[in-house]
C-alpha cells in the first residue's frame, strides 16, 4: 500500500509541477503541499483524473502555528472510493491572505470553509456567503486560535428582568484549581482523604 501511495504522490507530483511544493508519507497517509493560489487545480487534477479517482471530497480543517510567518494549514481531506484510497492536500496562508474557495470543485466545502473562517479566521477568495455559523454574530475572535484566551471575552446570558439576551464580560465565579492530575494510587506525597484510616 506504501509503495502505492507513494507512486500516486509521484505521479500527481509529475502532472502538477510546481503547484505542488513538498510530499509526505507518514504513518500509510499520503499528503500533499500545494500553493495556495494553485489549489483549484489541484483539487480539480485529484477529481478528474482517472490514476487519481478522488470524487469524495471529505473535510476542510485548519490547523494554527502562531509562531510562523504563515501561521495557517488550510488541510483538505479527499477519498477514492473505487480505490479506496485517502488523500490530504495543504496549503499555507497567512490572516491576511485569502485561499481561493474550492466550491466550484466540491460545491459540500461551503459550510467548511465557513467553519474555517468562523473558527480561524481563514479568508477564503470567492465563497459565496464567508459569514459566521458556528458562534454568534457579535462574538469577538477566532476560538480555535492559539492565542485566543481560554475564557473568552463575552459570556452570555438570559436576563429576566430585561427580558433578553445580555453581553457581559467574562467573570470567573470560582477561581482555577490547582490539580496534581496524579492518580491517587501511585503519586501522591499526602494523605487522601479516607486514607488516614488505612493501615501502612
Amino acid at each position: 500500500m506504501a509503495e502505492t501511495l507513494q507512486d500516486l504522490g509521484d505521479y500527481a507530483a509529475s502532472k502538477l509541477g510546481s503547484a505542488i511544493t513538498g510530499m509526505t508519507l507518514q504513518f500509510g497517509e499520503l499528503t500533499l503541499e500545494a500553493e495556495a493560489a494553485e489549489i483549484i487545480r489541484v483539487l480539480s487534477f485529484l477529481r478528474d483524473d482517472e490514476t487519481c479517482g478522488f470524487i469524495c471530497f471529505i473535510d476542510i480543517c485548519g490547523v494554527d502555528y502562531p509562531d510562523r510567518e504563515q501561521r495557517f494549514d488550510v488541510v483538505y481531506h479527499l477519498l477514492a472510493p473505487y480505490k479506496n484510497r485517502r488523500i490530504r492536500v495543504k496549503v499555507r496562508t497567512d490572516e491576511e491572505t485569502a485561499v481561493p474557495s474550492v466550491i466550484s470543485v466540491f460545491p459540500a466545502a461551503n459550510w467548511f470553509e465557513r467553519e474555517a473562517f468562523d473558527l480561524y479566521g481563514i479568508l477564503f477568495s470567492g465563497h459565496p456567503d464567508l459569514r459566521r455559523i458556528l458562534t454568534d454574530y457579535g462574538f469577538a475572535g477566532h476560538p480555535l486560535r492559539k492565542d485566543f484566551p481560554l475564557t473568552g471575552y463575552v459570556e452570555v446570558r438570559w436576563d429576566d428582568q430585561a427580558k433578553r439576551v445580555v453581553y457581559e464580560p467574562v467573570k470567573l465565579t470560582q477561581e482555577f484549581r490547582a490539580f496534581d492530575y496524579l492518580s491517587p494510587w501511585e503519586g501522591p506525597d499526602y494523605l487522601l482523604p479516607g486514607d488516614e484510616k488505612a493501615k501502612p
